[in-house]
């Protein structure tokens, strides 16, 4: 049985910085492309980053320099460092694999920048 579950959400001031973290299980981890996606209230879900198998990452424009991902093959977990964060960035985040014909998803973690 796949799953996905993200964790390291929760409430910080702007500014701050948060680590979440996306533990997967039931497929081949190191082959999957990994995704952080992101649901903003009132807005539709949009790609935030993506790691491949080999490790090379690409982000939105509007995240670059701000967030980080990473991935830990010896963990089957890919992590997602977010830095000087805005109250724009309060959203639910979701951990999405790709593997093969497959796409997965996690259940979502809140995010709140606020002061």
């Amino acid at each position: 049985q796949v799953q996905l579950v993200e964790s390291g959400g929760g409430l910080v001031q702007p500014g701050g910085s948060l680590r979440l973290s996306c533990a997967a299980s039931g497929f081949t981890f190191s082959s999957a492309v990994m995704r952080w996606y992101r649901r903003a209230p009132g807005k539709e879900r949009e790609l935030v980053a993506v790691i491949d198998a080999s490790g090379h990452t690409n982000y939105v424009d509007s995240m670059k320099g701000r967030f980080t991902i990473s991935r830990d093959n010896a963990k089957n977990t890919v992590y997602l460092q977010m830095n000087s964060l805005k109250p724009e960035d309060t959203a639910v985040y979701y951990c999405n694999a790709l593997h093969l014909v497959y796409t997965y998803w996690g259940q979502g973690t809140q995010v709140t920048v606020s002061s």
